[in-house]
């Protein structure tokens, strides 16, 4: 049985590898709601499934930035392992202004070179909402590396547009209504992420 077999559940179909990187996913998104370390590697498994599964429906830029995921997932695990209650130790906290202004810079800034990209290089049917979305998952990746908890609002933002991306067949590809769904459950878990990391943040002070 290839990673490329058809499930039917219905009339939706789902493929081994979209079954395997959507359990590994809510399982990451889950355990960074439960500040675990084990977001990492099982992030590691689900954005890989995810390179082949965003480039086989021409989501290029989703495709690449996967592989951006993979590589800041052993950041983080290396940065969150550093937690030993010394001064090192990485906690929740919040952004400061200039790391708002930097980190909305660095998401128009990433939006137009990804978009450029796409028109130029790429069949993207879908290249500004492509673009949009990856410049939104960089950062998200990068604040959640940090524990900032901004970051849940980012990858929020970025999976309620990932559930119409997946769900959408682009040129005549079937549509992955399995993802989509996935990403539902990310943006639920991602609001109740971000309200579990509030009240940690409001209690350590």
């Amino acid at each position: 049985m290839g990673i490329n077999y058809l499930f039917e559940f219905g009339a939706v179909k789902t493929s081994l590898i979209e079954v395997i990187a959507v359990i590994f996913g809510l399982a990451s998104v889950w355990s960074m709601k439960k500040e675990s370390i084990l977001a990492f590697p099982f992030g590691i498994i689900n954005v890989l499934g995810y390179v082949y599964l965003s480039f086989s429906k021409q989501l290029y830029a989703l495709s690449v930035i996967n592989l951006f995921f993979a590589m800041m997932s052993v950041y983080g695990w290396y940065n969150w392992s550093r937690d030993r209650g010394n001064e090192n130790e990485v906690v929740i906290s919040r952004c400061s202004g200039r790391e708002y202004i930097w980190n909305i810079l660095a998401i128009i800034i990433f939006y137009f070179i990804i978009r450029m990209v796409l028109q130029k290089y790429t069949d993207s049917p879908v290249p500004g909402w492509d673009a949009f979305t990856t410049s939104l998952y960089i950062i998200a990746m990068w604040l959640l590396a940090r524990k900032k908890i901004e970051n849940w609002i980012t990858w929020i933002i970025g999976d309620i547009i990932s559930i119409f991306l997946y769900a959408i067949p682009f040129n005549n590809n079937e549509p992955n209504y399995f993802s989509s769904f996935q990403f539902l459950v990310f943006t639920i878990i991602a609001v109740f992420g971000f309200i579990e990391w509030r009240r940690k943040l409001i209690t350590s002070h």
